[in-house]
């Protein structure tokens, strides 16, 4: 049997006295859709970070296709990175660059692709989510934001990776919007066959991209599972925050008067 596309094993991090990350465990079978739950400070972005090895965790193993990336040399991380598409918090598109330069930026600067046959893919990939070849010579900031996220999920698929992380993929959008980009992410992750994480606090978004849910709190997995399970995870904690309820065992740190 194949190993999992990633798995994490007893992974820590903390930043001074403050521990985020306390014992993460999980694998990831190939070509699932991994959403990562949890409130704001919970410990999820850390956690893509440690996977994509921007942080080094303080312990545990991280492994991708079996091989071990914690403590990797830079050839070897190289090599796990460009299996990997992100699509970015807040789109994080180059202002100062065309549409296609932006989707394409990767294929040149990364790969050493000669432009012209970058910008057939870029005009590929944008058209597969829905924006026409005009909108290619187009500036960021000539977008609305759901056209700028359209181009930022674009970029991620350009060099068709295997693995792909969505950081809060519908932040700032409107609801319509929204679920508009949660189809275009389900059919490009199912056209490219990719394993994905996601991180969100949308729950509609979480339920309509992923296979497998986790939810992160006090450093920890407190509850994984099949996204149809959701509802009936049976933890009080996974209940109040898929239902927003202020009331509950998560108490947030609220100044009152």
């Amino acid at each position: 049997m194949s190993p999992p596309k990633i798995e994490l094993s007893g992974v820590k991090k903390a930043f001074g006295e403050k521990i985020v990350l306390d014992g993460i465990d999980y694998a990831l079978p190939e070509g699932e859709s991994l959403v990562v739950i949890g409130g704001s400070g919970s410990g999820k972005s850390v956690l893509l970070k440690c996977i994509l090895g921007i942080i080094r965790p303080d312990a545990g193993s991280i492994r991708i296709d079996g091989e071990e990336t914690v403590g990797a040399g830079s050839e070897a991380r190289e090599k796990v990175r460009g299996k990997i598409g992100m699509l970015f918090q807040g789109s994080a598109l180059f202002d100062s660059l065309p549409v296609w330069q932006n989707v394409a930026f990767r294929l040149i600067q990364g790969q050493g692709m000669e432009r012209r046959q970058a910008k057939e893919i870029a005009l590929g990939k944008l058209a597969q989510v829905g924006l026409a070849p005009p909108v290619a010579e187009l500036y960021p900031a000539e977008l609305s934001g759901g056209m700028q996220k359209r181009v930022a999920l674009a970029r991620a698929i350009a060099s068709d990776p295997e693995i792909i992380f969505f950081d809060e993929p519908t932040t700032g959008l409107d609801p319509i919007m929204a679920d508009v980009i949660n189809d275009l992410i389900v059919a490009s992750v199912k056209k490219l066959g990719a394993t994905t994480i996601s991180i969100t606090h949308d729950m509609a978004s979480a339920r309509k991209i992923a296979t497998r849910i986790a939810m992160i709190y006090g450093g920890k997995f407190i509850w994984a599972g099949e996204a149809k399970d959701i509802d009936r995870s049976g933890n009080a904690h996974v209940d109040q925050f898929i239902h927003g309820r202020a009331e509950g065992p998560i108490q947030m740190a609220v100044r009152r008067p």
